[in-house]
């Protein structure tokens, strides 16, 4: 006996018939079709998206402001890399302003400070407000030298 695929149906009690509401008070969902009285989950087209509090403002927006944490003294540094360092000519003073002129920083509101990615071959004089351990080695290995300018942690703000 050869069963044909479209000769296959579910077993017997596997499949209901769909729910037809609002069709007649006799059928058992008419009236109201199964939506309970009057409000917003009654009227036609209704969908309420996730989170929505029916105009109050939703908790996910209540709480955001307390999540994780804030430091408000933080200096945020604008870095500059040694290999960034390397096109200027030997003997150079590199101060924020000339490597702004020279297109490496994007503006001067923010502190600079120096780090050692990549290698520096030439002496330059270098001044900006912070320096890594390992770049301020590299660049007097160089022959160079570092100068610190400016407030550079919360101690020295608020003494300024």
């Amino acid at each position: 006996m050869s069963i044909n695929a479209s000769e296959l149906r579910p077993a017997r009690g596997a499949t209901h018939a769909k729910k037809r509401v609002g069709r007649g008070n006799s059928s058992g969902h008419g009236t109201y079709a199964g939506k309970g009285l009057k409000g917003q989950k009654s009227r036609s087209g209704k969908n309420v998206r996730l989170g929505f509090e029916g105009g109050q403002m939703p908790i996910v927006r209540r709480m955001h402001t307390l999540r994780g944490f804030n430091n408000k003294w933080r200096v945020e540094f604008q870095p500059v890399n040694l290999s960034a360092l390397e096109r200027f000519e030997a003997g150079a003073s590199v101060t924020p302003e000339s490597l702004r002129a020279a297109g490496i920083l994007k503006h001067l509101r923010e502190p600079v400070k120096i780090l050692a990615r990549g290698e520096l071959t030439k002496p330059l004089t270098v001044s900006a407000h912070a320096f890594s351990a390992a770049a301020k080695e590299r660049i007097e290995a160089a022959g160079g030298t570092v100068i610190v300018a400016g407030p550079t942690s919360i101690e020295d703000g608020d003494q300024a």
